[in-house]
């Protein structure tokens, strides 16, 4: 089971984020977060939204920390990447 936690660059409600994904399913990414206690509002189509403060504890529990680019790569290539709607090109951003 490898799940992978980016740096917590991403700003947003007073806070820095970092995301949590799987490259194997939705259901391993599901599991490691209710083991993290990440709430299920936490999910955001393809991962996880995890607060700077939880990033240690991500690392505890077995994430591995990887870049941003790298992580959206391995998402992408596990065929598990769901990108947002948009309108205006008929799907995905």
């Amino acid at each position: 089971m490898t799940v992978y936690l980016d740096p917590p660059t991403w700003p947003g409600h007073g806070r820095m984020w970092s995301h949590l994904v799987s490259d194997v399913s939705y259901d391993e990414l599901h599991a490691f977060a209710a083991r993290l206690g990440a709430p299920p509002r936490a999910f955001e189509r393809d991962h996880y939204d995890i607060p700077a403060e939880r990033y240690p504890d991500a690392v505890t529990l077995g994430a591995v920390e990887i870049g941003s680019k790298e992580l959206v790569r391995r998402l992408t290539q596990a065929g598990l990447r769901r990108r947002k709607y948009d309108p205006r090109r008929g799907g995905g951003a």
